[in-house]
Protein backbone atom coordinates (compact mmCIF):
# COMPACT_ATOMS: atom_id res chain seq x y z
CA UNK A 1 0.00 0.00 0.00
CA UNK A 2 2.67 2.50 -0.52
CA UNK A 3 1.79 4.18 -3.76
CA UNK A 4 -1.99 4.86 -2.02
CA UNK A 5 -3.13 1.50 -4.08
CA UNK A 6 -4.82 -0.94 -1.51
CA UNK A 7 -3.76 -4.76 -1.20
CA UNK A 8 -6.26 -7.10 -2.17
CA UNK A 9 -4.28 -10.67 -2.17
CA UNK A 10 -7.80 -12.81 -2.25
CA UNK A 11 -9.30 -13.82 -4.87
CA UNK A 12 -12.82 -15.66 -5.71
CA UNK A 13 -12.28 -18.11 -8.69
CA UNK A 14 -15.34 -19.89 -10.68
CA UNK A 15 -15.15 -22.48 -12.40
CA UNK A 16 -17.61 -23.22 -14.88
CA UNK A 17 -18.31 -26.82 -16.05
CA UNK A 18 -15.83 -27.13 -18.90
CA UNK A 19 -12.97 -26.24 -16.49
CA UNK A 20 -12.73 -22.80 -17.34
CA UNK A 21 -11.91 -20.51 -14.57
CA UNK A 22 -12.91 -16.94 -14.11
CA UNK A 23 -11.76 -14.50 -11.18
CA UNK A 24 -15.33 -12.97 -9.77
CA UNK A 25 -13.41 -10.51 -7.38
CA UNK A 26 -10.38 -9.60 -5.05
CA UNK A 27 -10.52 -9.24 -1.25
CA UNK A 28 -8.50 -8.02 1.27
CA UNK A 29 -9.05 -10.71 3.87
CA UNK A 30 -9.41 -14.64 3.24
CA UNK A 31 -12.32 -14.20 5.20
CA UNK A 32 -14.19 -12.00 3.00
CA UNK A 33 -13.32 -13.56 0.41
CA UNK A 34 -14.85 -16.96 2.01
CA UNK A 35 -18.27 -14.95 2.88
CA UNK A 36 -18.45 -13.98 -1.11
CA UNK A 37 -17.55 -17.56 -2.36
CA UNK A 38 -20.29 -18.86 0.11
CA UNK A 39 -22.60 -16.67 -1.04
CA UNK A 40 -22.27 -17.49 -5.05
CA UNK A 41 -22.40 -21.12 -4.74
CA UNK A 42 -25.39 -22.70 -5.17
CA UNK A 43 -25.22 -25.35 -2.19
CA UNK A 44 -27.19 -28.26 -4.20
CA UNK A 45 -25.06 -28.48 -6.53
CA UNK A 46 -21.07 -29.29 -7.14
CA UNK A 47 -18.63 -26.17 -5.87
CA UNK A 48 -18.06 -24.11 -8.53
CA UNK A 49 -16.26 -21.09 -6.47
CA UNK A 50 -12.95 -21.40 -4.88
CA UNK A 51 -10.41 -18.90 -2.98
CA UNK A 52 -7.05 -18.24 -3.85
CA UNK A 53 -4.43 -16.29 -2.71
CA UNK A 54 -2.79 -14.28 -4.68
CA UNK A 55 1.09 -15.13 -5.26
CA UNK A 56 3.23 -12.07 -4.08
CA UNK A 57 5.47 -11.84 -7.96
CA UNK A 58 1.96 -12.47 -9.68
CA UNK A 59 1.07 -9.06 -11.69
CA UNK A 60 -2.65 -9.86 -12.35
CA UNK A 61 -4.21 -6.46 -11.70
Amino acid sequence: MNDGTAVLPWLVIRQDDNGNRYRVGRYATKAEAERIAESLDDHGRQRLYSVERLSQNSSAR
